[in-house]
């Protein structure tokens, strides 16, 4: 059980769990949106085709995308239970609510900004995102769930959502470059610093989360879609599908050391 001691519900506490559910539709309709299943272009394809898989070296291959079906179920149910009468009154919930809440107005912009060509703008916004999800991850780690259903729901989504964000925040940069005319070939090899640096934040994350799961197994997921993408597609680049495995290798290690350390230290 947390130490902390629900206080009385304020407005701020009543109005947030609204906020949040009323957030979660905008979102999923722009996510509808960015998925063509309006009858408009993809995200992908918008942007004259610099967020594709196959337009640098940091694309991550198509599949890696479908991790957002998890992320939009999680926030979906999430939703739900922090709207619960218990919920309004849990300290560790009315830390994150409207950060939350934020999360939920980024996301839909950026697909906004993708949909209309605006990739300077969707590099400011993702990172802003990054950022609000960071202290989301921050927030949660000072204190433990009540449950392992919360744990799912709110760790465990949120941690998802850090971790692919990370790994598509250096992608979205990517694309920008990209569209601003620099070829593929021009940061191929920076590429291979720049997963080094996605490598060291996601030990970071792996450390201080004390071996947590879902941020690591998320970026695990959006930097072995890297490395296929750049050893079975254009542009090709062995050195980036290597250093995409290294990557993996260094996040998963540290992932197992932390929680191996963490379960040590509860016995």
């Amino acid at each position: 059980m947390r130490p902390d001691r629900p206080e009385p519900a304020t407005a701020a506490d009543r109005i947030r769990p609204w906020a949040v559910l009323i957030a979660l539709p905008a979102t999923l309709a722009m996510a509808a949106l960015g998925s063509g299943a309006f009858g408009g272009q993809q995200v992908q394809a918008s942007s004259s085709g610099a967020l594709s898989a196959d337009a640098t070296p940091l694309a991550p291959a198509s599949p890696a995308f479908s991790i957002w079906s998890l992320i939009y179920l999680g926030l979906g149910v999430y939703a739900v239970w922090q709207a619960l009468p218990k919920q309004h009154r849990d300290p560790r919930q009315g830390r994150i609510g409207w950060l939350a809440v934020a999360s939920l107005v980024l996301n839909a912009a950026w697909i906004l900004c993708a949909q209309a060509g605006l990739l300077p703008l969707t590099v400011v916004v993702i990172v802003l995102l990054l950022a609000v999800l960071a202290a989301i991850f921050e927030l949660l780690q000072r204190s433990r769930a009540d449950s392992l259903l919360e744990a799912l729901l709110v760790d465990g989504t949120f941690g998802l959502y850090l971790g692919w964000v990370s790994v598509a925040t250096v992608a979205n940069i990517a694309a920008w470059l990209a569209d601003a005319g620099l070829r593929p070939a021009a940061f191929a090899l920076p590429a291979v610093g720049v997963l080094a640096l996605v490598a060291a934040v996601g030990v970071a994350i792996a450390i201080r989360g004390r071996g947590t799961i879902a941020p690591s197994l998320a970026m695990l997921w959006g930097l072995s879609w890297i490395g296929v993408g750049r050893l079975l597609d254009e542009p090709q680049s062995l050195a980036v599908g290597v250093a995409a495995a290294v990557a993996c290798a260094l996040i998963g290690a540290a992932t197992v050391i932390a929680r191996l350390r963490r379960s040590r230290g509860v016995r």
